[in-house]
């Protein structure tokens, strides 16, 4: 049976929680809650979900013993500053990461490319993967629902690979489990719940976007490294300079060009610099 919990903080903060062994979509669950009138600040965990889903409709795999949490939210915020609570999230994740996880210098490879700057374990992928060792860990997917009186009701799902990572992906992936670390989904719930109370309250409403944004490029993935970009089959290369202050992506393409992206998958390393 799931033994889910908040900690002190998430607590404190006035978040509340509903745990379940199995659903079907935590996600689909939350964005009812808000039709449903809920006030958000609620999580909704399950150890396993039989309809998950991830970015672009793509389905969610999530064995029993994985992490599934979904965060209802109607924030106070402009409508343009909503789609920015992914890289909360992703601050998040990684800070709770450091929570539970030893410290260590273990060398950091993107899509199996050989190890880049930087001592830690978890870096954040553009725009919402977390890796570790170089392979998909956990993702986060965003989406906004109405409450009955038309407001904008954020969900923000966190899966994570705790015990097993999907196979037969074109990218690689891993679970805690794989790594070496014995820690169950209700460990890694209690510490991301209890980060995201740090990480939301410095967005404060999208007022403190600039210093989350700060948090996510120090442990971001790739940057100063080759990168390709797919958009709708069309497969752009360069150089991965930044996230501007929107949070797109901003590379260099091989004649100087400046091109900033909205959305679309990303890839490093060798799959980068592949020319097709």
């Amino acid at each position: 049976m799931a033994d889910f919990a908040l900690g002190p903080k998430a607590r404190s903060a006035g978040y509340r929680l509903a745990g379940y062994d199995e659903i079907g979509s935590t996600n689909s669950e939350a964005l009812a809650a808000a039709a449903a009138g809920d006030p958000g600040g609620i999580w909704f965990v399950a150890l396993k979900q039989t309809a998950g889903r991830g970015r672009r409709g793509r389905a969610w795999e999530s064995p029993s013993g994985n992490l599934a949490a979904s965060l209802l939210i109607i924030p106070d915020a402009e409508p343009n500053l909503l789609a920015t609570l992914g890289f909360v999230a992703g601050v998040a994740m990684q800070n709770a990461f450091a929570r539970i996880l030893p410290k260590g210098a273990v060398r950091i490879g993107i899509d199996g490319a050989d190890a880049m700057d930087g001592n830690g374990r978890v870096a954040l992928k553009w725009p919402n993967d977390v890796l570790a060792d170089g392979a998909k860990v956990a993702g986060i997917l965003l989406e906004m629902g109405k409450t009955p009186d038309n407001r904008n009701a954020i969900v923000i799902g966190i899966g994570v690979n705790v015990i097993a990572a999907p196979t037969g992906l074109p990218y690689p992936a891993t679970s805690l489990r794989d790594l070496g670390f014995a820690r169950s989904a209700e460990e890694v719930f209690e510490a991301l719940a209890e980060s995201w109370v740090e990480a939301f309250s410095l967005w404060s409403e999208g007022t403190g976007i600039t210093q989350v944004l700060a948090q996510w490029r120090a442990s971001a993935a790739g940057i100063g490294a080759p990168v390709a970009v797919t958009q709708d089959g069309i497969v752009r290369r360069g150089i991965f300079e930044t996230i501007d202050a929107s949070g797109r992506l901003v590379m260099r393409d091989d004649d100087g060009a400046r091109i900033v992206i909205t959305a679309g998958d990303v890839h490093f390393g060798a799959t980068a610099s592949a020319q097709s």
